[in-house]
């Protein structure tokens, strides 16, 4: 099954990161085979010695915004929250996903759980920002940003998605009216890309405004030497941000959760805001060594 990645951003459609995982077994399916499901052709990459280890691929189908059917006039922003979240729906509606990681906070702090400034999840991970009660962030500029994703997570609960209410059973959910949800048929995630890097080993991409190309080419071959990953177009910056932030959905789907670290606690209703909320992050292969090859340099240039 294919899990949908998307690394927010809300002053221009051009800076959101969308990426379609999906993991292939090669010995069931041919990996050109496996590559031309999607909206947009996969390459004919050689199969990377991860690939022939693992005996899977993951493909990463990299989708542009202009891919999700908007015109250049809404293209130019700022992003509406409510657009965006039908058009995710309908991308997952149409390719059979069921889970969906976004980065950015799905809630406000609950007034109960022991912090000043911020929820747990964030607060165990030292998140650069902090989302404290209702209205309140840490810093004041990061207000828009996390009010903006608030409002793209209820726009997703209104069409029939779930917040994952569990860390043991993955499967588990609350629906937008706080009840619990036995087998939710789509499930909202929360991650976060600087530390899914960390949990992985592996150096986090510096901002996009300081990154360089090199450090996307290092960032991407690091990912190559841990995971057999393939895509269908170069990332940039915010792709490969949705990428590492949506590998554990991969795992999340499959019920693997020996392969995840779940932070955080549950998602709950409290003075009719929704507070806390889990973050996933991918852990580091069994298999890895010590060292972390540089594979994507080439590629990338």
């Amino acid at each position: 099954m294919a899990v949908l990645s998307v690394d927010l951003a809300f002053r221009r459609w051009a800076d959101i990161g969308i990426v379609v995982l999906e993991r292939v077994c090669l010995a069931q399916a041919g990996v050109s085979g496996a590559c031309e499901s999607g909206l947009y052709p996969m390459p004919h990459f050689p199969m990377s010695d991860a690939a022939e280890r693992a005996g899977y691929q993951i493909n990463c189908e990299i989708i542009p915004s202009h891919g999700l059917g908007f015109n250049a006039e809404i293209e130019r922003g700022p992003v509406d929250a409510n657009v965006l979240a039908g058009r995710l729906n309908h991308l997952c509606g149409i390719r059979n996903i069921r889970v969906i990681l976004l980065d950015g906070p799905q809630a406000w702090k609950s007034r109960f759980n022991g912090l000043e400034h911020a929820r747990v999840s964030e607060c165990q991970l030292n998140t650069a920002a902090k989302t404290g009660l209702p209205g309140m962030v840490k810093p004041k500029t990061h207000r828009a940003f996390a009010e903006f994703c608030l409002d793209v997570y209820e726009a997703l609960c209104w069409r029939g998605w779930c917040r994952m209410s569990t860390q043991t059973q993955p499967s588990a959910a609350v629906g937008p009216d706080g009840k619990h949800v036995d087998d939710p048929q789509r499930i909202l995630v929360e991650n976060y890309p600087y530390a899914a890097w960390r949990s992985l080993g592996i150096k986090p991409l510096p901002s996009k405004r300081l990154a360089k190309v090199s450090d996307l080419a290092d960032a991407y071959g690091a990912l190559r030497s841990l995971f057999p990953i393939t895509t269908n177009s170069r990332p940039n910056h915010d792709q490969l941000q949705a990428i590492v932030g949506g590998l554990a959905g991969l795992d999340l789907e499959a019920r693997n959760t020996d392969a995840i670290r779940v932070v955080g606690t549950a998602p709950c209703r409290e003075e009719g805001q929704w507070r806390e909320g889990f973050i996933v992050l991918p852990e580091r292969p069994a298999h890895a060594g010590a060292e972390i090859g540089l594979r994507g340099l080439r590629w990338l240039n």
